[in-house]
């Protein structure tokens, strides 16, 4: 019995080192693991908000970038002239660096007073000075990303350091809705020119004006700034905001859960009503500017020749034909699981007050609107000259099958739904479709690619969305010529519509600005560049039971839009929370895993002393 007990007692003491192994071993494992996520672990004592997203910025260059992630960063990194006010999204004075303006009797000058109290993030003074150089540095280069907005202003004028005069040719309908970040002159101005549309970074640590500065970017990762507490209409209460970029959605909302992330937008569809029910967390779905479409490669071969779309995509019989193979009500309800409405042109409906109601629709009771009629698309491929003449199932163009590149994107599961489902649809009608995935990167450098110095877009079909301005006429600007290897992604060229869209930003009453608008989205209904597909709601979550500062915007209930400020200046943690943020759940991971380790060593104990007395008993 003593050998016996021997034995037990020099395995307990093993199996107790074997133990304390594996408790080191999990808190080890386990900060291993924590540190090679792919977010920056915050300094001690700092109070940090992590925000998740799917959508990772592709350049953090103004006048490069074009994801909706970069205009994230860009709305707290710099300011603009004219801000927009979260409760009702109106044009206030204030909100933005302008305290004030007023406009000559004939509406052909503007007036700014810029407020004496901005600094940029290195300690220079902000003066009306770097506000005429970002505007004549736009006009003077005719940068693609921005002169949309400048249409009609012939001159800005620095008149002292806190006035800023803009002298237009004839009256400017959104001269306050014009999204162009105020950069500082002793800055950009040292950029060479060649590089600012091609290869410049705008690398961090980026100085603006804004209330938080971009320090530190890892592409795929994570975005990280920190706090302006300089900032001339007060510091953000927080120390620092981490973006950080999911591959995977469904991870991103398991965080969420986990307390990992604070907030979170482009939530899953099928993670949105779970996340609703969590304890503390709110969900919100509300309809920002914006739609998801199919756009075409409708690139004039006689103008770019080097373009590879299929020469059938120039037709507009053609494009207007696919309309009727396209089911948007089963796009809604099974891609977006009913967090979305089917769409028909590229203004959505009900976001304006009704006295400014830009969008258009069909008339009601109008045969040729289009709906879900795979007959009717046929019809209309035939009539069109699109026909199958060798029985083979493939409509052909000039004797050889139709065959078409489509592509969805990585970074949207409800793009490679839909991506499914149309050419599923486009098959039945006679098309060949070579369906593709592909990340945004890819589908940008295809979009804009170049045979030396000759456009040559590298695609036929795509599926992606726009958002746009509260001001209508950026979501104009991107089917515009002028656009053409900038903003437009579909080389799609229309001379009434180029008239209407220098037209109607002139036309400083508002019925008759929205009757050109209106004229607008019936062009492009008829000719059908895009193929509205949906006006998706944003997914957004966030935590309540520990933060507050939420802004809701427009009455609508969601806190982000890349226009606002006001939620990061204003949120921060409740103070019973607030201390060092030294891992949040991180720590709470390592001290679950350390006790659970604990459990297991204590029964191992446990059954171990049982048997030693069961054998001292025999």
């Amino acid at each position: 019995m003593t050998t016996s007990h021997g034995l037990r007692r020099g395995g307990l003491l093993v199996v107790l080192a074997l133990a304390a192994v594996l408790v080191a071993g999990l808190v080890v494992g386990l900060r291993g693991a924590l540190a090679s996520s792919e977010a920056p672990s915050p300094a001690a004592g700092k109070t940090v908000l992590h925000l998740g997203w799917t959508n990772d910025p592709d350049n953090l260059n103004p006048f490069i970038g074009y994801e909706s992630s970069s205009y994230e960063v860009w709305a707290i990194n710099y300011d603009l002239l004219v801000g927009f006010r979260a409760s009702d999204m109106a044009n206030a004075p204030g909100v933005g660096l302008a305290s004030a303006w007023e406009t000559s009797p004939d509406g052909l000058v503007w007036t700014f007073t810029i407020t004496d109290k901005a600094k940029w993030q290195d300690g220079e003074p902000l003066t009306a000075a770097d506000v005429a150089f970002t505007y004549n540095f736009v006009l003077e280069n005719d940068f693609g990303m921005f002169i949309d907005y400048l249409k009609f202003i012939e001159k800005v004028e620095a008149t002292d350091a806190t006035h800023v005069v803009f002298t237009c040719s004839k009256p400017k309908a959104n001269m306050l809705g014009l999204w162009i970040p105020i950069l500082p002159e002793h800055i950009w101005s040292k950029v060479p020119v060649k590089t600012i549309e091609k290869s410049f970074k705008n690398p961090p640590p980026i100085v603006g004006s804004g209330p938080f500065q971009t320090v530190e970017w890892k592409k795929g990762e994570y975005v990280r700034m920190v706090a302006n507490k300089s900032y001339w209409k007060g510091a953000p209460k927080i120390d620092e905001v981490i973006f950080q970029t999911y591959q995977n959605s469904d991870t991103m909302a398991q965080d969420l859960k986990t307390g990992a992330l604070q907030t979170a937008w482009n939530i899953p569809g099928a993670q949105f009503e779970p996340l609703g029910r969590e304890p503390g967390m709110k969900t919100v779905a509300g309809q920002l500017p914006g739609f998801d479409e199919l756009g075409f490669n409708c690139a004039d071969k006689k103008v770019y020749p080097k373009s590879t779309g299929h020469p059938v995509l120039q037709d507009p019989a053609f494009r207007r034909a696919l309309q009727w193979a396209i089911d948007k009500d089963k796009i809604v309800s099974v891609a977006y699981q009913g967090h979305a409405r089917a769409a028909d042109t590229i203004i959505q409906p009900d976001f304006y007050a009704e006295e400014t109601d830009y969008h258009w629709q069909p008339p009601e009771g109008d045969p040729d609107t289009y709906t879900f009629d795979l007959e009717r698309a046929k019809a209309e491929l035939d009539k069109a000259g699109y026909t199958d003449s060798n029985g083979n199932g493939v409509r052909e163009y000039k004797g050889k099958d139709i065959s078409l590149r489509l592509y969805a994107r990585t970074e949207s599961a409800e793009s490679q739904s839909c991506g499914k489902f149309i050419a599923g649809w486009f098959e039945d009608v006679g098309l060949d479709i070579k369906y593709e995935v592909i990340d945004d990167a890819r589908l940008g450098d295809l979009q804009f690619a170049y045979d030396g110095d000759q456009y040559a877009p590298d695609f036929d079909l795509f599926i992606w969305g726009w958002g746009g301005d509260i001001d209508p006429n950026f979501i104009l600007s991107i089917l515009t010529t002028n656009s053409i290897e900038a903003w437009s992604d579909s080389i799609w060229s229309n001379k009434e519509y180029d008239d209407l869209f220098l037209l109607q930003q002139t036309q400083v009453d508002i019925q008759e600005r929205i009757a050109s608008v209106q004229k607008m989205q019936q062009i492009v209904y008829d000719q059908s560049p895009y193929i509205l597909l949906v006006y998706p709601l944003d997914l957004e979550a966030y935590n309540t039971a520990q933060w507050q500062g939420w802004v809701p915007q427009n009455g609508k209930g969601l806190v982000w839009y890349n226009t606002l400020p006001d939620t990061y200046l204003a949120i921060h943690k409740m103070a019973a929370t607030t201390g060092a943020e030294s891992g949040g759940s991180n720590t709470t991971l390592i001290v679950v895993g350390v006790v659970i380790a604990a459990v297991v060593v204590g029964v191992i104990v446990l059954v171990l002393v049982r048997r030693r007395r069961r054998v001292e008993e025999v």
